[in-house]
């Protein structure tokens, strides 16, 4: 892929780049420290990393990890990162489990140059611990060839269910998104603990992998999309905002009843080594140059207010995909609940099992 090119390029100019430099980063304040991060893959910027370098002297090491669970093992286990940026739910249960260390705001230049649609929100209501990397929603990814509006409509997440689509949709590996758009399709919390609840949208996805014959895909649903080979699916806001970019024919349909409104957010590690580095990250991530190299690229939605509107005006112009939906009281915010989480996980593992034998 294109990305994939970059990358390569990136890695030889950086080869070339770093002769040159390493003298002017003898006097940096943070030259020959190192900075650990563990974030999601394909979730950063190309130019991210090597202009923090070259800004702080220091360098940067990225793990990346594929699942907010992968994540959470090996921050439970002691392993030690200096930044780590989990989702909305995850940040709460790390928070009580006395895993993160708080923020020092005096050393915060950023807070202010951030949308207030992703601050202060129910799972960290002072941002004492967390500030906003990406946000976004989830919703229906469909090809306006394929699909009418109005089935979009009058069905929302029910349209999973509609055999006109049979064999021409993807499900999103993810028991929490699966779980959700089963639970808001039926009119219920994506944040019950209710069993029957539970129990019916798991019905409802037995029932959709029975009988439509669905694809259970990940990231490869962006590429696949934006080259049309289904006629929905369901996809996180920023690759619906990538996927439209690249194809015109493809829409983006979040449903009246609700969905899930997400942010993923840079914290500390109680067991950073170095927390002072981390805040300067924190800083360069959220201003507005990290920012646009950030969200120009991955096309998920910064909360730098002001690379929000200048990208909506231009690299997402008409894409309803890139500027999170406010002001619908059915869109929430994971909650994190670990008995409903083990629930959904091992009904989610059935749903599968069903779904391979169909």
């Amino acid at each position: 892929t294109m990305k994939k090119f970059f990358t390569c390029l990136m890695a030889v100019s950086l080869l070339f780049g770093m002769a040159g430099c390493a003298s002017s980063n003898e006097d940096k304040k943070y030259a020959g420290q190192t900075l650990y991060v563990y974030n999601w893959g394909e979730y950063t910027g190309q130019e991210v990393i090597p202009m923090f370098e070259k800004q702080t002297g220091a360098k940067v090491v990225m793990e990346n990890f594929e699942s907010n669970e992968q994540m959470y093992i090996k921050v439970a286990n002691g392993d030690s990162y200096d930044v780590i940026v989990p989702s909305d739910y995850m940040i709460e249960r790390l928070i009580s489990e006395d895993l993160l260390q708080k923020l020092d705001k005096s050393k915060l230049n950023c807070m202010d140059l951030l949308s207030d649609g992703v601050k202060g929100l129910p799972y960290d209501p002072n941002n004492d611990y967390s500030v906003p990397y990406f946000w976004g929603t989830v919703g229906i990814v469909y090809d306006k060839t394929k699909v009418d509006i109005k089935d979009l409509e009058k069905e929302g997440f029910n349209i999973f269910l509609d055999t006109k689509y049979k064999g021409d949709i993807y499900l999103y590996d993810s028991e929490r998104d699966s779980f959700m758009m089963a639970l808001k399709a039926l009119g219920y919390s994506m944040n019950t603990s209710n069993d029957k609840e539970l129990n019916e949208a798991y019905e409802w996805l037995v029932k959709c992998v029975e009988t439509m014959e669905p694809e259970i895909v990940t990231d490869e649903i962006i590429d696949n999309m934006a080259q049309g080979r289904k006629a929905l699916g369901l996809i996180y806001s920023g690759d619906a905002a990538y996927v439209m970019s690249e194809n015109e024919n493809m829409g983006f349909y979040m449903p009246e009843t609700g969905t899930n409104l997400w942010s993923d957010a840079m914290v500390i590690p109680k067991n950073a080594k170095n927390p002072e580095l981390a805040h300067e990250f924190i800083n360069f991530v959220s201003s507005y140059e990290g920012a646009m190299d950030n969200s120009s690229e991955v096309g998920y939605t910064s909360p730098n207010k002001q690379v929000m509107e200048e990208l909506s005006k231009s690299d997402y112009e008409g894409i309803n995909a890139y500027i999170p939906r406010t002001g619908n009281k059915n869109d929430e915010v994971f909650k994190y609940d670990d008995k409903t989480r083990k629930t959904i996980s091992e009904l989610f593992s059935k749903v599968k099992v069903i779904a391979s034998n169909s």
